[in-house]
């Protein structure tokens, strides 16, 4: 088992030699050492294609997802077809590393909710919602004696942003309140992290294009607090 790595490389593994010394951008006459290794949080993962599938049949399907991503109830068929172009799409991003706009031009259908699930479902094999709802309720109770315990100004902020489990005793309400009380216990703003908007609001869009990174809901003019939201996602450098 000593020379496993090698032999799977040997037959093509594209796992292990996407991240070879001789693949890499610019690796040339560089040691091991001094290949890209995952951070933290951060994953490399390369399957190989599907079964008689090459890269340009794969790009054909691409360019048939981002036709069927402007046509309506048809989610069933942009899932199949993500699912179908996984392999494709991990090697243009480990292989290219491309920019946000550029890669979100390539690929919009998974730039929402329900396919950002599915892609870190794919990668991880671990549900991201419910585990992180899961998670986040599992603390609340711990979080909420800490941010008690939290004084000054900050203390004051808290005390008010939580003041709305009292008007609003949902899970839904509980967790926001636990999130945005979060951010200021962190000497964050809220705002600058979840930014809510009403869907008359016509310099919402023109906003977000300057925003690094932020989660946008969008409520109906006259909603109650406890209504559903109009659209919930994710900006990341004005995408």
């Amino acid at each position: 088992m000593a020379n496993y790595r090698t032999k799977l490389r040997n037959i093509g593994c594209p796992e292990l030699s996407i991240n070879g010394v001789k693949q890499r951008r610019g690796a040339v006459g560089k040691g091991p050492n001094q290949v890209k290794k995952p951070k933290k949080a951060e994953v490399n993962f390369c399957p190989a294609y599907p079964v008689n599938e090459t890269k340009e049949s794969l790009e054909k399907e691409r360019e048939e997802l981002t036709l069927e991503v402007k046509k309506k109830n048809n989610n069933q068929l942009i899932s199949r077809k993500m699912e179908k172009t996984f392999a494709h799409r991990r090697r243009e991003l480990i292989e290219d590393m491309p920019f946000i706009a550029e890669f979100k031009n390539r690929w919009p259908a998974l730039f929402s909710e329900n396919q950002i699930n599915a892609e870190f479902n794919r990668i991880t094999t671990v549900p991201l919602l419910s585990t992180f709802m899961a998670q986040l309720d599992h603390y609340s109770s711990k979080l909420m004696k800490a941010f008690k315990q939290k004084g000054g100004a900050a203390g004051r902020r808290i005390n008010l942003i939580m003041a709305a489990m009292d008007q609003s005793p949902t899970i839904e309400t509980r967790r926001e309140c636990i999130l945005k009380a979060l951010c200021v216990y962190l000497n964050e703003e809220p705002d600058d992290l979840v930014k809510t908007y009403m869907d008359v609001d016509v310099g919402a869009e023109k906003e977000m294009e300057n925003v690094d990174l932020a989660v946008y809901a969008v409520q109906h003019d006259g909603a109650e607090r406890a209504d559903p939201l109009e659209d919930v996602g994710i900006v990341i450098e004005g995408c």
